[in-house]
């Protein structure tokens, strides 16, 4: 599989069901030849309008589920993320 495989494919929690967006970048350990973690960018909003970079979102190789032929199904604790979304808050 090619990453411009991974970058049309949806990336979907399965905690919750909320699309986190699309694959942009990976992680990866050049010592083991693999793949550590996908990357998947978050976008900020100012009152719900605008969309601008917000940082992005790490989601190690271990907690992806299943790659579909449309989606990428991960688990991501809802607490873990919250601690991440305000993580990235926090850095401004």
């Amino acid at each position: 599989m090619k990453i411009s495989d991974f970058q049309t494919k949806d990336v979907i929690n399965i905690v919750d069901g909320k699309k986190l967006g699309h694959i942009t970048d990976l992680e990866l350990d050049l010592r083991q030849g693999r793949i550590d973690s996908i990357v998947i960018p978050q976008y900020s909003r100012f009152m719900g309008l605008f969309g601008g970079p917000g940082g992005e979102v790490v989601i190690p190789w271990r907690n992806i589920v299943k790659i579909g032929a449309d989606v990428v199904l991960v688990r991501m604790d809802e607490t873990k993320q919250r601690l991440e979304e305000e993580d990235l808050h926090a850095r401004g």
